[in-house]
């Protein structure tokens, strides 16, 4: 059979780092570090040791202090107990060849009193998100949060550094700042969620301000081509009152300028997942990957619920040069194997993604199959 080729399956050379193809794991909140010190497990060095073949794996977000909590049973990556759990991933994933990066995050507003002991939340501004937190009581709805001090901002800022440490301690090849649409970094970005008057708020320059002060902390730690950035600019149907405004589109042209100075590993930007007609970012509904492409002169990560198909397309149309798959990742450890070989997919039980243990997480087999049969890549 005529072999087809597969940008996804090309090498790629990341910095100084080599990954084995252009496929990478999206992190993936699976809920698994159900101990009370948040700790990863041996379950959770298996589940990532079983994705291994990815040619870069991101690690689910993991919390950077104690006050960024915001959903059950997430690891965080702030104490050294922490640090040693982790130490168990990266040792199983580098023992399959594989690579992987930290994300680290902090949910700011939008978390909930239940994980703080009765004490709210903290985020740019007293404003509630109104989006909802994951409890150890369940599903709750946000509240209106107190506003950060500027000592707190800059602790914050420190905490990220220090996480970012602690990742280099744990053995990880690098890290991604998680600044997706209701983490904290995107509160700040938000004209929604940041109404401060100090140096934090107000103009564009002010509420971006935080994020080069945290890739400035963690680039004194890391070398800058192990240091990636996640956004999601246009999350319209995201739950809360942060949406693209009229900012959106300058603010994100703004921060793409001065990330152009640098040199990150990588730019990881999340495509809409819905019809951008009559927002306020209309004009990005028919070039938004080539929007990123032309105003950022680094690396480009594209995320979108990509195909296999729809995923070697974007890297031939030269419009991103590495592409991130989420959900496929859960119920195919071996992702890349069966793209490798054109099998199909399996379907992952949503009703076990948060639930805890093995089952619907680390009992997901790989494919059997006739490598005589299969077609190759």
């Amino acid at each position: 059979m005529k072999k087809v080729k597969q940008p996804l399956l090309e090498a790629y050379q990341l910095g100084d780092l080599k990954l084995r193809n252009r496929v990478v794991m999206a992190s993936l909140t699976r809920g698994r570090a159900t101990n009370p010190g948040l700790v990863p497990t041996p379950l959770m060095a298996e589940y990532y040791a079983q994705r291994a073949s990815a040619g870069l794996i991101l690690s689910e977000g993991t919390w950077v202090n104690a006050k960024s909590i915001g959903f059950i049973n997430v690891p965080g990556i702030y104490t050294r107990e922490q640090v040693e759990g982790w130490k168990l991933v990266t040792n199983a994933v580098h023992d399959k060849g594989g690579v992987i990066f930290s994300q680290l995050g902090h949910i700011g507003a939008a978390s909930h009193p239940d994980f703080f002991d009765g004490e709210l939340p903290a985020g740019p501004s007293a404003i509630n998100p109104q989006t909802k937190s994951f409890t150890p009581n369940g599903f709750k709805d946000s509240l209106t949060p107190r506003e950060l001090t500027v000592a707190e901002i800059r602790q914050t800022v420190q905490d990220y550094r220090q996480a970012a440490q602690n990742a280099k301690d744990a053995g990880f090849d690098g890290i991604e700042i998680h600044a997706q649409t209701g983490m904290l970094i995107p509160q700040f970005l938000s004209l929604a969620t940041n109404q401060r008057t100090d140096q934090y708020g107000g103009s564009i320059e002010n509420r971006a301000r935080i994020v080069f002060e945290i890739l400035d902390a963690v680039t004194s730690v890391w070398n800058s081509t192990r240091v990636a950035i996640k956004f999601t600019p246009v999350a319209i149907s995201h739950v809360g009152i942060m949406k693209p405004d009229v900012e959106t589109i300058p603010m994100f042209q703004y921060i793409l300028k001065k990330l152009n100075d640098y040199n990150l590993a990588y730019l990881h930007i999340v495509g809409p997942a819905e019809d951008l007609s009559g927002t306020p970012v209309e004009v990005l509904q028919d070039n938004y990957f080539s929007h990123f492409r032309r105003h950022y002169s680094g690396r480009l990560m594209a995320n979108l619920g990509f195909t296999q198909e729809s995923g070697n397309a974007i890297l031939e149309a030269g419009l991103a040069d590495l592409v991130s798959f989420g959900a496929p990742f859960i119920a195919n450890p071996d992702l890349v194997t069966r793209f490798a070989h054109h099998l199909p997919l399996a379907e992952s039980n949503r009703d076990t993604y948060y639930a805890g243990g093995e089952n619907g997480y680390t009992d997901y087999p790989n494919a059997v199959y006739d490598l005589a049969d299969a077609s190759s890549e």
